[in-house]
């Protein structure tokens, strides 16, 4: 599902999870056995972070085009918060596309910086939202 909602331009093989990330944790909504939502986080610094704070990376959030509006995205990524948390907390940041800027608000996320254009992607902003240990925000 992250290919074809995400990146239709890359192969499923190039979204596997970068090497030497063991805590890459995938998680995922599913209903009648189908993927419906779908979300990765790991253990990874944040370009802002600073030295010796513990920071999460959310990366591949999708939800089916023909399922959103339905919540499931939400509770895709108050997941990924329980995960953290559970985890030790920290900080949880994501490059969001513009369309999903409302959607991680919505959940407490606020933007860091400005708005960068990937090409192959378009517009994106840095987000973040502070996790406190074993909070279920």
């Amino acid at each position: 599902m992250r290919q074809r909602v995400l990146r239709p331009h890359e192969t499923v093989d190039a979204l596997s999870t970068p090497q030497g990330n063991d805590e890459a944790v995938h998680l995922a909504a599913v209903e009648d056995e189908t993927v419906v939502g779908t979300a990765v986080v790991m253990r990874e610094a944040a370009p802002w972070a600073r030295a010796g704070e513990d920071s999460w990376r959310l990366r591949g959030m999708a939800t089916a085009e023909d399922r959103r509006g339905q919540g499931i995205g939400t509770a895709v990524l108050r997941a990924v918060v329980a995960y953290v948390a559970q985890h030790g907390g920290g900080l949880l940041w994501c490059n969001a596309r513009i369309a999903a800027r409302s959607f991680y608000e919505r959940a407490g996320f606020v933007s860091r910086g400005d708005v960068w254009d990937d090409p192959d992607l378009g517009p994106h902003v840095k987000m973040e939202l502070q996790v406190a240990r074993g909070s279920s925000r």
